[in-house]
C-alpha cells in the first residue's frame, strides 16, 4: 500500500496582507513542531496545461542579503535536481555558472551601494 505524507504550510498576513510570518511541517519529519521560515517558492508541474504552477512568499522580515543567499542556494539546489533527473551535465553546468555570476554580480552591487553610502555620511 502506497505512504501518504503531508506537507502544511500556514502563512500569517498582517492587515496589509503582506506574509509576517511563514510555518512548515511535513509529517514525515522528525521536528515535533513547525519550523520557521523567511521565504518560500513552491512549484507545481501541470502536465495538463504544460505549465509551471508557483507560490513565491516572504516576510517582511527578509533582508535583501538573505534573499539573494536564498536565490542563489535555490539556483544551485535547481541545478543539482536538474541533474539527478536528466544527467545533463552540460546544462548543470551552466545552471551553475549562473547562479555563481548572479551571486557574484549581486555582492559587486551591494559593495557599490556601501560605498556610496559611505561617501554619502563622510560628506557631512
Amino acid at each position: 500500500m502506497a505512504k501518504k505524507s503531508n506537507i502544511n504550510i500556514a502563512v500569517t498576513l498582517g492587515e496589509d496582507r503582506i506574509p509576517e510570518s511563514i510555518e512548515w511541517h511535513a509529517t514525515d519529519s522528525s521536528a515535533e513542531n513547525g519550523l520557521a521560515a523567511n521565504a518560500m517558492m513552491v512549484s507545481f508541474w501541470d502536465a495538463a496545461e504544460k505549465t509551471a504552477l508557483r507560490i513565491d512568499l516572504w516576510t517582511k522580515d527578509m533582508m535583501v542579503d538573505e534573499m539573494a543567499d536564498f536565490y542563489f542556494q535555490t539556483f544551485m539546489g535547481m541545478a543539482d535536481s536538474f541533474n539527478r533527473s536528466t544527467g545533463n551535465k552540460v546544462l548543470v553546468h551552466d545552471i551553475r555558472a549562473f547562479a555563481q555570476a548572479f551571486y557574484k554580480k549581486f555582492q559587486e552591487e551591494q559593495q557599490k551601494s556601501q560605498n556610496a553610502n559611505d561617501k554619502f555620511k563622510s560628506a557631512f
